[in-house]
């Protein structure tokens, strides 16, 4: 009886603050990184380039790239182009940074910031990416209509979402929020339990 008390309690409280994470929602802290450095069951390097298709000369932005669980795979497919990464958390900008100087790697371009007030010029990226990340910005509209903005006409945004992460985001939540800021979802790969969504702008 003891032992099924403890399992209910215990389940309950992880009920419970998953459903205040996903009511709260916040990037997650860089002295908890080993969350974004776990394997991505599903949501893998190579189905990430599979659907954003990074090609040479292009500029791409990576929001929240964490400690750069994608970054350099994306980044050694630009040749000559710029993968900017993009991030709330100076921490993990410059634990990027430090990896990309141990690995030689020089067109990373690191920009400290706010996804609901990007920086950068219109129509001015190629393509964005998101993994697990959109769920953690309080405006998510915001945040894509931003995304839109930046992207050149034809630009495509990748969004990848785990199942089990408090901040997921639905296929149907986001093809809703997306066709309000100008995007529309063009293809999925992946199951309902992790996923890739390529949108168009």
């Amino acid at each position: 009886m003891r032992a099924r008390t403890l399992f209910v309690l215990g389940a309950g409280a992880i009920v419970g603050v998953s459903y205040w994470w996903r009511k709260n929602p916040s990037a997650c802290p860089y002295n908890q990184r080993f969350w974004v450095q776990a394997p991505h069951p599903g949501i893998t390097r190579k189905r990430l380039i599979a659907a954003l298709e990074p090609a040479p000369g292009e500029r791409i932005l990576e929001i929240g790239p964490g400690t750069g669980y994608y970054t350099f795979d994306v980044a050694e497919r630009l040749g000559e182009g710029t993968l900017e990464i993009f991030d709330i958390q100076q921490e993990m900008l410059d634990h990027v940074m430090r990896e990309a100087g141990r690995r030689g790697v020089t067109n990373v371009t690191p920009t400290l910031g706010d996804a609901q007030a990007l920086p950068f010029e219109d129509n001015s990226i190629d393509g964005a990416v998101l993994v697990t990340v959109l769920g953690e910005i309080p405006d998510q509209e915001q945040a894509l209509r931003e995304i839109a903005r930046v992207l050149r006409p034809g630009g495509r945004l990748v969004v990848g979402e785990l199942f089990g992460d408090p901040h997921m985001v639905t296929t149907g939540k986001l093809t809703e929020r997306a066709g309000r800021a100008g995007l529309e979802l063009e293809q999925r790969l992946g199951s309902p339990l992790a996923f890739f969504a390529r949108l168009r702008k």
